[in-house]
């Protein structure tokens, strides 16, 4: 939700207000990401969504007819960690994105070693999923781009 916040939002972004935030953009069919599964639960979250629904996270302005989603944050459960959930998140924000019309995944993850932004990612697992290198979006996070 920290991408997502407006302003007014950030202001008041604790507990219950963050949640209904939340629901607000879900119930206004706003798209939010996907949840991973282990059977009937939920175990990891990756966001995925359209650019211009984030505040401005880095990278160049699109071009004319670019359809730009950006992969803002993912979550494994610390038991599911290392068992490549990660992998498997970013392969289905990038089959997601697809299927509703992205031209591209920007991807805003850090280096193994970073010591925050974690949550963002890190940048061999994007290399790995053919993410190329547009440049740095303040001093840790890599501003990464696929082309779909």
């Amino acid at each position: 939700m920290l991408w997502r916040a407006t302003p007014e939002e950030a202001r008041d972004a604790r507990g219950p207000a963050r949640r209904r935030q939340m629901r607000s953009r879900i119930e206004n069919d706003v798209p939010v990401g996907l949840l991973g599964y282990d059977g009937d639960t939920p175990v990891a979250w990756v966001s995925i969504a359209p650019r211009d629904t984030y505040r401005r996270l880095g990278g160049p302005e699109p071009e004319d007819g670019e359809n730009i989603w950006s992969l803002a944050c993912m979550f494994t459960l610390c038991a599911y960690r290392g068992k490549g959930m990660g992998h498997s998140l970013i392969a289905a924000a990038i089959a997601h994105a697809k299927k509703h019309g992205a031209t591209a995944v920007e991807a805003y993850p850090v280096d193994p070693d970073a010591p925050s932004y974690r949550f963002m990612g890190f940048v061999p697992a994007f290399e790995q999923a053919g993410f190329k290198h547009l440049g740095k979006a303040g001093t840790r996070r890599n501003v990464m781009r696929l082309a779909l």
